[in-house]
């Protein structure tokens, strides 16, 4: 297990106390939700991700420092009424880490990596009920690609990718990442064209930005007063998300840690912690 983002400040942010109450919505590998429960806190996981929370289950994660932790499968964009459902609420302190763990990015199967070209393109965390990136795809035209990759990732040449992508989606369906990539044409040279595009698309199929906005109203719906929210995220979209929320519902910050370049993993130098107060 690689060492979680800006643990030490989440902790902190959070207050975190022994016999506290917390929710870990992104419980994933558990970096951050283990150490809240080894200092004592009550701690509440949710993961998407089936396999992730079996692998948890099995390990004995469930259930450790005398029963201090408990996961659950669940989207943390119902993490209200899971909190409920659990009778844990209302709680001091919320997390909410919108970043993919390198785990889920380096399993196989799943075609989140654009560097594993054989797998098939379907990037869904959670495999029941959504459409997968290649169906979404191959029953895409040129204007909703386009959409899809505009709002998602903000990449400057979306429309000439999506006119690409198009095109080769006419002459046989794209079925892997490495059929993808073959469709941008000249795009899928470019490493960072590749990130965004394969981000698109993965916000795309898995509800991402939805999922961020009902969570975080969730999440603060279920703190006592006084009680703290920290949401971690990875790019400026999400962030926005985030500002929008606050500002629409005159929520101030409380900490606020910026990106810092000296992180292992590339995505995680662009992470920006933010937390929140629950004053009334």
């Amino acid at each position: 297990m690689h060492t979680p983002v800006y643990l030490n400040e989440v902790l902190e942010g959070l207050q975190v106390h022994s016999g506290g109450m917390y929710i870990d919505g992104t419980y994933g590998e558990g970096g951050h939700g283990r150490e809240i429960s080894r200092l004592g806190g009550k701690l509440l996981g949710i993961d998407l991700d089936e396999e992730q929370v079996a692998r948890t289950r099995e390990s004995g994660g469930w259930k450790v420092e005398d029963g201090n932790l408990k996961v659950v499968q669940g989207n943390y964009a119902d993490i209200e009424q899971i909190a409920k459902e659990n009778d844990f609420f209302p709680v001091d302190g919320v997390l909410l880490d919108l970043g993919l763990s390198m785990d889920q990015l380096n399993r196989a199967g799943k075609g989140l990596s654009f560097k594993k070209l054989d797998e098939p393109l379907d990037m869904r965390i959670q495999k029941t009920g959504n459409q997968s990136a290649a169906d979404l795809v191959n029953a895409s035209n040129t204007d909703e690609l386009y959409e899809i990759f505009t709002r998602n990732s903000e990449e400057i040449d979306s429309w000439e990718i999506a006119l690409s992508v198009n095109r080769a989606t006419r002459v046989k369906p794209i079925k892997t990442v490495g059929d993808l990539i073959e469709a941008m044409g000249t795009f899928g040279a470019s490493e960072s064209i590749k990130r965004r595009i394969f981000q698109a698309l993965r916000i795309e199929v898995n509800h991402e930005f939805e999922n961020i906005e009902k969570g975080i109203e969730g999440g603060y719906a279920v703190l006592k007063v006084n009680g703290r929210m920290a949401v971690i995220t990875f790019h400026s979209l999400e962030d926005r998300l985030v500002k929008q929320w606050a500002r629409k519902n005159m929520v101030k910050e409380v900490v606020k840690h910026l990106s810092r370049g000296d992180r292992t993993a590339k995505f995680e130098s662009s992470a920006v912690l933010r937390i929140f107060e629950k004053k009334i």
